[in-house]
């Protein structure tokens, strides 16, 4: 019989998964998310037969670093936090001033390459799908690329089906949108399959190594360093300077920035909106094509 989970956390243990966190994926854990360890782990740990998180991180001291069950746990201690047409401004400036800047400047080559990095469950790179198709249907046209990324399988195949609960299509989807590209499943709502076919989705870890991905010229990498350390945030910031295109655009969150941690981007005001550009100054210029 498998006994309830206590409600405590050596310190120890959550010491463990604090490195592992760290070495896994740069995440961050501060003392004082214990809470959040026991009741994320909770459910793996009755999965996997054991009476406590504490005996969980004891089989995962047994086990190598890149067992399965290491794999559950850093998927469940990463936070992944999003809504469709988040915080609104983003996207209004996205539809004003930078897809069509930036439809002039791939006007020839005819290809647009977008990277919503971090993209949980999907919302944003399928937002950035519905205001294509809504106000820049010229582009369907063209050879477009919608990339969504992220360190979590269990929010990429959440993607993937595109099915989402009333709360979240409440949260942020303009209701006309919601009556035009979603079918009512039962109690959910799917996505209609022209948008899903618009972007597609894989596995990314941005502090380990990155494959081989195309120069981007719009990348959403939103509240995803804020758990990063300094060090994590450098590197990443150097690995999208080279990955942007020379006249891209890299959006953060409203509480993130460049600044101190790297000198390759400007930043670049469009109401209440930054967007960060390559540095106009790189000799480089950044990736072309």
């Amino acid at each position: 019989m498998i006994m309830p989970a206590t409600a405590e956390l050596p310190a120890d243990d959550f010491a463990y998964l604090c490195r592992l966190m760290h070495e896994r994926a740069a995440i961050v854990l501060e003392p004082g998310k214990e809470y959040l360890a026991l009741s994320r782990l909770d459910p793996i740990a009755r999965h996997a037969g054991v009476r406590s998180v504490a005996e969980l991180v004891d089989v995962l001291r047994g086990e190598d670093v890149a067992s399965p069950l290491h794999e559950q746990v850093v998927d469940a201690l990463t936070t992944n936090e999003t809504t469709f047409f988040r915080d609104h401004s983003p996207f209004e400036s996205l539809r004003t001033h930078v897809l069509p800047e930036l439809i002039e400047q791939r006007r020839r080559s005819r290809t647009l390459a977008v990277w919503s990095a971090g993209c949980s469950s999907g919302q944003e790179p399928y937002s950035i799908a519905m205001a294509i198709r809504e106000y820049f249907p010229e582009l369907l046209t063209w050879q477009l690329s919608i990339l969504g990324t992220d360190i979590s399988p269990s929010v990429l195949d959440r993607a993937r089906r595109g099915r989402y609960g009333q709360l979240e299509v409440n949260r942020g989807l303009p209701a006309h949108l919601l009556v035009r590209h979603f079918t009512r499943v039962g109690m959910e709502w799917e996505i209609e399959e022209p948008i899903r076919r618009m972007v597609r989705f894989e596995r990314h870890n941005l502090v380990q190594g990155w494959p081989t991905l195309p120069p981007f010229d719009l990348v959403f990498m939103r509240n995803v360093m804020i758990y990063f350390d300094r060090d994590a945030k450098c590197d990443v910031l150097a690995k999208m300077r080279r990955q942007l295109s020379p006249f891209g655009y890299l959006l953060l969150g409203a509480s993130e920035t460049t600044y101190n941690l790297s000198e390759d981007f400007d930043r670049e005001l469009d109401g209440r909106t930054a967007w960060y550009r390559p540095t106009r100054t790189d000799p480089v210029g950044g990736v072309g094509r």
